[in-house]
């Protein structure tokens, strides 16, 4: 799970970077708009951000199964208004590397950060642990 949180951490908080730093939001807005998405000024901050702060949120390990929708959501929006009709290969612009990307982030969600995680360090196990049946009375 770590190594993965990490992984996929580091691409989403390189892509929010990216969208904050080198093109800015007037600009994350506009191609936005340009490619249809509906309220293209507020899905260029939650793009942003939650590309940003949801990729740290995977590498620390903390709030993972909220990250992990969040992220799947944004996913998906791209996965609707940018790749779906362009086919399944990336270098044709299709929509294989948000697929994996956003089913990876939803498997975060429904599984937890891992044991490796702040969230593990914070909430702990919420399994109760399995009795050791050797030592039940037949």
């Amino acid at each position: 799970m770590l190594l993965g949180r990490i992984a996929v951490g580091v691409v989403f908080v390189a892509h929010g970077w990216q969208k904050l730093t080198d093109e800015g939001h007037a600009a994350v807005a506009q191609s936005f708009e340009h490619l249809g998405i509906p309220l293209p000024g507020l899905a260029a901050v939650y793009g942003t951000w939650v590309e940003l702060l949801g990729g740290i949120a995977l590498i620390a390990g903390v709030l993972v199964p909220l990250a992990g929708v969040l992220i799947a959501l944004d996913m998906a929006g791209a996965f609707w208004y940018v790749h779906m009709g362009k086919g399944l290969f990336s270098q044709e612009g299709g929509y294989e590397y948000v697929l994996v990307l956003g089913t990876v982030c939803l498997l975060f969600a429904f599984t937890g950060a891992g044991r490796f995680s702040v969230d593990s360090v914070l909430w702990g196990r919420r399994r109760e642990p399995r009795p050791d049946r050797r030592s039940v009375p037949a």
